[in-house]
């Protein structure tokens, strides 16, 4: 006979490792601060840090490494997600495990816990008017990945005109994932208003291919970027792909978190030109960032 408590998370939903960690995570629940920076690349997570007055610890596991300190007088936790949205939905659904469930009991606590985190990141710009080296803040993001279409909820924020819009200008191929549209937190944004630009930014399920990127094999949407570049909805144009942006603001915004994405745009796919050596400028984004996100 089964005497658990209804209310009880299983053990098969959310593992939790001997030690108390979050499965993938590797960290405790008192290891992260209210302010979260992610970023893809492990090694970016030092470069978050090296802006801390202080540091508390540093913690890998695969790909993600997490390192929590003090910036301005304020906790600050800076985390790696790796590439995709797909890790995307582990990071943040084990983050607002951390914050919002009772490891002990397996219980949801009953007073909810709002993370405010911000992911700085690098991007191709779809719009030829868009330099190299600048900034972008996602106001909205366009998921190509279709992780959000997994959660009931996340239709609540979903922009339905845009994406309505967007299948039918894009004669969006059946076989695809349903493209969908959502925003990042409004208060997070003006923050970084008046030294980013203000972007609708694609996020696709891959770097290749679902970029509009042939190598060796012909893709479905030839004429992508093309496409992407003309399309318009109520005043806005698309500014940029990247491969995060969606999950996070859509995931979030069920979960109750106030999420934000700001890109250095390290491509621009209409000129065909790129800056792999731009570790001065995102040294720059990040401290930018770390002050926008104290004040």
């Amino acid at each position: 006979m089964n005497n658990m408590n209804p209310d009880t998370i299983r053990k098969s939903e959310l593992i939790i490792n001997e030690d108390g960690s979050a499965f993938h995570l590797h960290i405790l629940p008192e290891d992260i601060a209210d302010t979260i920076v992610i970023v893809g690349d492990p090694g970016r997570v030092d470069i978050v840090a090296d802006h801390f007055d202080s540091r508390e610890f540093v913690k890998q596991s695969r790909e993600f490494r997490t390192i929590t300190g003090s910036y301005g007088g304020k906790r600050v936790t800076a985390l790696s997600h790796g590439i995709g949205t797909d890790n995307i939905d582990i990071v943040l659904t084990e983050l607002d495990a951390l914050a919002n469930i009772d490891f002990s009991s397996r219980q949801i606590r009953s007073e909810h816990r709002s993370l405010r985190i911000l992911r700085i990141g690098t991007c191709g710009a779809i719009q030829p008017d868009i330099a190299l080296g600048s900034y972008i803040f996602s106001e909205i993001s366009i998921g190509f990945d279709g992780v959000l279409n997994w959660y009931k909820e996340g239709e609540k924020y979903m922009l339905k005109e845009y994406e309505e819009a967007f299948v039918k200008y894009m004669n969006w191929p059946e076989r695809f994932s349903r493209p969908y549209f959502v925003k990042g937190d409004d208060a997070l944004r003006r923050r970084f208003e008046g030294w980013t630009i203000m972007g609708m930014t694609v996020s696709a399920p891959g770097f290749y291919g679902p970029q509009g990127r042939s190598i060796r094999m012909e893709l479905t949407i030839p004429d992508l970027i093309e496409k992407l570049e003309d399309f318009r909805f109520d005043g806005h144009r698309i500014t940029n792909i990247e491969m995060e942006s969606s999950a996070l603001s859509g995931m979030a915004s069920v979960l109750g978190h106030k999420v934000g994405t700001v890109c250095l745009v390290a491509a621009n796919r209409h000129v065909g030109n790129s800056n792999p050596d731009y570790k001065k400028l995102m040294d720059d984004l990040v401290e930018r960032s770390l002050s926008a996100l104290i004040i």
